[in-house]
């Protein structure tokens, strides 16, 4: 079998790749394509190393508002089929990329699927388009040989991938050694209300918890206070697509004034967790196995090893 040689210098010189998703930036880097990355979308923050690469997007949405609002401008442009980023195509045009990787699983991500398509074919040597749309974890992880074979580099995201299950089957091994379950509320939004849905309920399974409203491989869902109250979720765990921990905790309140909120056990028991959004759980690249680390400790710290320090914060109800 025919390996094409990755990472060395001549390799890292011809290939331009720029990434309009964050998590195909974490993607491109964990398989060893940083030299070749050129461009990222102004939210791709992680390795810290991309922050100064130049950015090729810009958000139409006023991210500082308050949730509700930032919910209510979102539907609105995908009511109305506005967009929600725009490219900059200038930008593009001078980074002269081989590879551009996107996705068009999510409308609220990135950048529309067709415009960066239209931007491709108007771009000098029309470049290729990798569009990513994993919906579980190992479509997560097949979408990592994706980029590793559009990049001529699959072996090294094999390897990447490879390291990336064992830590998968640890916890798994880990978790059979528990005796219950835990009944388990992920959040994805606070104000309104959304379930996580897509790999997460597959991660609650795996970190020994029952998701009591997303279902495997299905979008979030925007939930009723009373499907929350009828599931009685011995945890909560909130993690805000897009925000990180401060600013998810500004929205707690919402969820305190809610009847019947400091009756629910998680509450009583002081297991309501805050965790980076942004950084864990909703971008579906490498970090989603530190998210599942992260929640399986959470949920059952005398099994599981506390795997990133900082990176959830207790809630306690009880004060």
């Amino acid at each position: 079998m025919f390996h094409i040689e990755c990472g060395s210098p001549a390799y890292n010189r011809g290939m331009r790749i720029v990434s309009l998703l964050p998590s195909a930036t974490e993607i491109i880097c964990r398989i060893g394509l940083r030299d070749s990355l050129v461009g990222v979308t102004h939210e791709c923050d992680w390795p810290r190393d991309v922050i100064g690469l130049p950015r090729v997007t810009r958000t139409l949405i006023a991210v500082e508002a308050a949730s509700r609002e930032i919910d209510r401008l979102v539907r609105e442009r995908l009511k109305s089929r506005q967009a929600l980023y725009s490219l900059d195509f200038d930008a593009l045009q001078r980074l002269k990329p081989d590879l551009i990787v996107t996705q068009a699983l999510c409308d609220v991500c990135a950048v529309a699927e067709d415009e960066v398509r239209d931007a491709a074919c108007r771009l000098p040597g029309s470049p290729r388009v990798l569009n990513l749309e994993p919906t579980t974890l190992a479509g997560v992880l097949d979408s990592m040989l994706e980029v590793g074979r559009a990049a001529d580099c699959l072996d090294r995201a094999e390897q990447a991938v490879a390291e990336l299950k064992a830590r998968i089957e640890s916890v798994r091994q880990r978790t059979q050694r528990i005796q219950g379950r835990l009944r388990v509320t992920m959040l994805e939004w606070i104000d309104p209300l959304f379930s996580c849905g897509h790999w997460t309920p597959e991660i609650v399974e795996l970190a020994g918890g029952i998701d009591g409203h997303g279902r495997r491989g299905e979008r979030s869902r925007q939930l009723e206070w009373r499907e929350v109250l009828e599931w009685q979720p011995e945890a909560i765990f909130i993690a805000c697509c897009g925000f990180d921990v401060e600013r998810a905790c500004r929205d707690l309140p919402i969820l305190e004034r809610l009847p019947g909120w400091h009756d629910l056990p998680c509450v009583r028991s002081g297991r309501v967790y805050v965790a980076d959004g942004s950084a864990y759980f909703n971008r579906p690249g490498p970090r989603l196995i530190d998210s599942l680390e992260i929640l399986a400790h959470a949920l059952h710290p005398q099994v599981h090893p506390r795997p990133v320090e900082g990176a959830a914060r207790v809630i306690d109800g009880r004060q």
